[in-house]
């Protein structure tokens, strides 16, 4: 009945979830039926160039038409008399989808809010210097480029499975922008026996979307022992070399003065 598998992964469709489980709901609930069937939330969140399903759905049995207006480019999936499954293509803007059909005479109408968010493609983890000695500081930074809105999205910086930073971000413009977490530590020998990650979550459910995770290629740190400084080597070699100085001098004064003084 159902025109597209409900198994596809998440990483080919993640945007299209919720949908797609409403499309699907719609259809079970609409075959003879009088009442207005279930068709998904008005409000819908749509990743940028992706793919949303709208299942226009009638309030009578025996509607006139059934109708999907809508600039955008479109595919008629299933219909049956009191509702048409369309697939929406390439999103790439706010959009505002329109169903309409004819029940006795009478108009219905419902309208779809479409949203374009930008989720996270990328997550670039820099360690900086990434070979330090043991009790200097590092930096961590944590990059997610073009990605909107802001809110909802929780970065997370990791040693291992430690985590050393979480940053939930906010704000609700939706021109892509990255989003940066620094994170400044000293560095220990245990460092070197770790890799650094970092993950990025963007969580949509509240605004008719999904959970969008994505992680970065792990780093590993290479960790030092400090090496001493300048004075410290000064004042380690007066220590070491002025007393052999010393006794050379007193072995040397005492073959060579003696049997010439006798």
């Amino acid at each position: 009945m159902f025109p597209v598998s409900l198994r596809m992964p998440l990483e080919m469709a993640p945007y299209g979830v919720w949908g797609m489980l409403a499309a699907f709901l719609s259809l079970l609930c609409c075959r003879g039926s009088g009442e207005k069937a279930f068709e998904g939330p008005e409000q819908l969140m749509v990743g940028s160039g992706e793919f949303q399903f709208i299942n226009c759905t009638a309030g009578c049995t025996d509607p006139k038409r059934i109708v999907l207006e809508t600039a955008l480019n479109k595919t008629l999936l299933e219909n049956q008399a009191q509702w048409k499954l369309f697939k929406v293509y390439n999103i790439s803007k706010d959009e505002e989808l329109l169903c309409s059909s004819t029940c006795g005479g009478k108009q219905e109408t419902k309208v779809f809010h479409i949203t374009v968010f930008y989720p996270p493609k990328q997550v670039l983890l820099t360690l900086s210097p990434t070979s330090v000695a043991v009790g200097t500081l590092f930096t961590i930074e944590c990059r997610v480029p073009a990605v909107a809105p802001l809110e909802g999205l929780t970065v997370t910086l990791l040693r291992g499975t430690d985590i050393l930073c979480n940053q939930t971000f906010v704000g609700t413009a939706l021109s892509p922008q990255d989003a940066v977490v620094t994170h400044n530590t000293t560095a220990h020998r245990e460092h070197g026996l770790y890799n650094f990650s970092c993950e990025a979550l963007m969580d949509l459910r509240s605004r008719g979307g999904g959970l969008i995770h994505r992680v970065s290629d792990p780093q590993r740190l290479e960790v030092k022992e400090p090496v001493p400084n300048n004075q410290m080597v000064t004042i380690i070699t007066i220590v070491v070399v002025l007393p052999l100085l010393l006794v050379t001098f007193v072995l040397l004064y005492r073959y060579w003065w003696r049997p010439h003084h006798n």
